[in-house]
């Protein structure tokens, strides 16, 4: 079965449960894994971006793939978060972390170095190499400032067998629909704006990798479930209330603001490793008040 298949839905790239002294809080970890399933998500990403994964050591990475597995203990699909801009580094985690139990490896693209779209080509074409798992690429040049064109894109889908998918959060729609047309049958195209997900679902992608599901894990799924079922006036109306909660989530930064819905949902601690911080008190408050309403 392709990753197209596997992947379908709604995955949640995971924060990571910090304690007051920022040591990892596993049984928050927990805690958060079980809202996620209980409430219908199809796949679990752990140690992807939103995780802090920049903040976590080597060492802890490892522990917490592995804790992931043990407390999934095989209920849903899990995606590991392996990216970086040193090309040998990333091949060096794909070749020793645990990856058995995983079913793929999100990769980010190189951020700050702004390569070529050669030179992109090549990174993913290096790690999916030696890499144990189908490899997904994660486009987010918000983030990493350079977005990988769409022909790059098809040029991996096309030429390199073990590059499986793409979690695409560029905002760019041609380019979109420049990928959806040309990829092989079966990539998997999946969003990586919760903001987006109807209109993408609506021009062929199969899903989305959303932080709003941490914090609003059923209703996410229930408007990606709507929108795969070409229903898209009801997939709109449900989301309809999130609209304001996904401007209060992102309007200082990823994942400060979905640790404060969390925090006031009673699933974690509000806390953040540097250059992190934890939500400005008065954007906290906005949080406050809406979930009030």
């Amino acid at each position: 079965m392709s990753l197209k298949n596997i992947l379908k839905g709604t995955g949640v790239a995971i924060v990571t449960p910090f304690k007051k002294d920022f040591s990892i809080d596993y049984e928050a970890l927990e805690n958060v894994i079980n809202y996620q399933i209980d409430n219908g998500i199809n796949y679990i990403v752990t140690l992807g971006t939103t995780g802090e994964t920049p903040t976590i050591s080597v060492e802890e990475q490892k522990e917490i793939i592995l804790f992931t597995y043990e407390k999934i203990n095989e209920r849903v699909p899990v995606v590991v978060g392996i990216g970086g801009n040193n090309t040998q580094n990333v091949i060096e985690h794909l070749q020793s972390y645990p990856l058995d139990e995983a079913v793929a490896v999100l990769s980010a693209s190189p951020y700050y170095s702004k390569p070529s779209q050669e030179g992109l080509y090549q990174h993913y074409k290096a790690i999916a190499s030696v890499s144990p798992k189908p490899i997904l690429v994660y486009n987010v040049p918000a983030r990493t400032g350079k977005s990988i064109d769409a022909s790059t894109v098809v040029r991996l889908a096309k030429e390199v067998k073990n590059i499986a998918g793409i979690k695409e959060a560029s905002g760019d729609f041609a380019q979109f629909v420049k990928i959806i047309n040309n990829v092989p049958e079966d990539f998997l195209v999946t969003s990586g704006d919760d903001n987006l997900i109807i209109p993408q679902i609506a021009i062929g992608m199969q899903g989305v990798i959303s932080v709003m599901g941490n914090a609003y894990p059923k209703e996410i799924s229930t408007v990606v479930n709507l929108a795969l079922e070409n229903k898209f006036a009801e997939a709109n109306a449900a989301y309809k209330d999130l609209v304001e909660a996904c401007e209060l989530m992102f309007n200082e930064n990823n994942p400060a603001g979905v640790k404060a819905f969390m925090h006031e949902k009673g699933l974690l601690e509000n806390v953040l490793r540097l250059p992190l911080v934890a939500l400005s008190e008065s954007n906290h408050q906005k949080i406050k008040n809406y979930l009030k309403k």
